[in-house]
């Protein structure tokens, strides 16, 4: 019975395709999944571009994206969701509507007898001092409790505008920088010497669909990808670990190695 793996969704901003046309992408995926007759599913972090949770309601949308979530539950399938930095502002709303199973840090599994560590990855590794410190910031009860006191319309709008002006200022995310220069690599390697038993380690966060192998010469980091351009994915069975692309219809292979998907 296979594990899917997937993150970076950012449902609500449009990239190669609209967010609409990349939610149904999704949705199909997802009842793919459930056709393959799905273990578990993991959706590993930044599923919106922005979420927030008031008392009362939630941000407008994706109720084709959150209803296949449901039907995912009902079917017996244990759902995952890690938050990620752009919904790291995720409640308790998919635990109790959807049936969801929260995580807001890595954690480790065991599948098929396979040790992995699995997690969104922002904020690990060496560097980006000022993410983290913000993250401090905007994870602090008394910081959120500030924001949800704004009226939805302006504080969903700050948030879009906050986004847009980070994605602009970001590094292109297109090329595998080297093991020296990959916070997530430096970050896999350094749980090796605590948990040298992994097998895998599996994020998101980076945008770029990388499968490469650690020091050890026998772990292995995989970065997810993302579904703004690439729509990539990982399934896990016993034929081992392999990042996939979804066209629409059937998986694709995406060439094994240090890579990226080419659209």
């Amino acid at each position: 019975m296979p594990v899917f793996f997937a993150s970076d969704f950012h449902f609500g901003v449009d990239a190669r395709t609209s967010s609409r046309e990349r939610e149904a992408a999704v949705v199909r995926w997802l009842d793919h999944c459930l056709l393959e007759g799905a273990e578990a599913i993991y959706l590993v972090g930044d599923l919106f571009e922005f979420w927030f949770e008031w008392r009362h309601a939630v941000p407008r949308g994706h109720v084709r994206f959150l209803g296949k979530l449901a039907e995912v539950v009902d079917a017996g399938v244990p759902l995952h969701v890690f938050t990620g930095n752009h919904d790291l502002w995720m409640k308790d709303y998919l635990e109790q509507e959807v049936g969801a199973i929260i995580h807001r840090g890595p954690i480790r599994i065991t599948v098929e007898e396979r040790h992995v560590l699995v997690g969104h990855g922002d904020g690990l590794g060496p560097g980006d001092r000022n993410y983290k410190r913000l993250k401090k910031v905007m994870t602090a009860r008394w910081a959120q409790w500030l924001y949800a006191r704004l009226h939805p319309n302006a504080s969903i709008g700050l948030a879009n505008w906050f986004s847009g002006k980070s994605r602009d200022a970001q590094p292109s995310e297109e090329e595998f920088r080297g093991a020296d220069s990959e916070w997530l690599v430096a970050y896999s390697e350094r749980k090796l010497t605590e948990f040298p038993d992994l097998d895998l380690c599996i994020f998101g966060h980076r945008h770029l669909p990388i499968d490469y192998t650690l020091s050890n010469g026998r772990t292995r980091y995989l970065n997810l990808g993302e579904w703004l351009n690439y729509q990539t994915y990982l399934r896990l069975d016993t034929a081992g670990a392999r990042l996939l692309h979804w066209n629409g219809i059937d998986p694709e292979a995406v060439v094994p190695g240090v890579n990226r998907y080419p659209g």
